[in-house]
């Protein structure tokens, strides 16, 4: 009987990690050194999607998938669990949020009720922030501590607020001993992810086109610059730099 393409790539990474005739590098590797990977394929999920390429989309999902398999793989070498199980916990989980679909509940469930019990039966901590993920993106996990601290009354009524705080963090950056910059040029950023929240913008992905579009832009002055532009002064850059807005970049 033919290997489904999900149990082929289960038995290529079972013989990438096998003692006796394995590669070094996939031997070397733990949970702690493929982490910054599976980070960096889920952006890069991100990244496919947003360009619209639908066969990036499906490499980068197998990119995606592969660290899945190597994880499970390490995990079960040290005796801790395997792929299905996986599968089986995803599984479970998905059938008990869902009892209006899978169960005889007639109504949707109170979801964030049912996470919170979640929280209290796999780590025993209570507190609305508690298992919020310190390997998020910063911009990210400020947003996610937001939407929790939310949920238990603890927000703005609205964007006039997180505007005003902003103004605020400001004013005390410009004040600040230089010791004290670092740190409130935090909460100034913190103060700009609450806003954007309020506006109903995603502050990591909003960030993310910032950045695309600012890459666009400076390849645009080089090209027109040649290999001049290093030497170019700041104000001829600048007018490359209008230029380029111009062009549409």
């Amino acid at each position: 009987m033919a290997l489904t393409a999900l149990d082929r790539l289960v038995s290529i990474m079972a013989r990438l990690r096998d003692p006796a005739s394995g590669c070094d590098w996939d031997l070397a590797q733990t949970w702690q050194t493929i982490a910054p990977y599976t980070i960096e394929e889920a952006y890069e999920v991100s990244d496919a999607i947003d360009r619209g390429n639908v066969q990036d989309v499906r490499d980068e999902l197998g990119d995606l998938l592969l660290q899945v398999i190597f994880q499970s793989r390490i995990a079960e070498e040290n005796g801790l669990f395997a792929l299905d199980d996986v599968a089986t916990a995803i599984a479970d989980k998905m059938e008990r949020r869902h009892p209006h679909i899978f169960g005889n509940a007639l109504e949707k469930p109170d979801w964030e009720a049912l996470k919170a019990s979640e929280r209290r039966k796999d780590t025993g901590r209570t507190g609305a922030l508690s298992d919020v993920a310190l390997g998020l993106p910063a911009l990210q996990r400020a947003e996610k501590l937001q939407k929790r601290a939310a949920r238990v009354g603890f927000d703005w009524p609205n964007a006039i607020g997180p505007r005003a705080k902003i103004d605020e963090e400001l004013a005390e950056i410009v004040t600040a001993a230089p010791d004290e910059i670092a740190e409130e040029m935090g909460d100034l950023l913190f103060s700009v992810v609450n806003w954007a929240r309020h506006l109903n913008i995603d502050p990591e992905q909003a960030l993310r086109r910032a950045n695309a579009k600012f890459e666009r832009r400076f390849a645009a002055m080089e090209a027109m610059a040649g290999d001049r532009f290093a030497a170019l002064d700041l104000a001829a850059k600048e007018a490359l730099w209008t230029d380029a807005k111009k062009s549409g970049g």
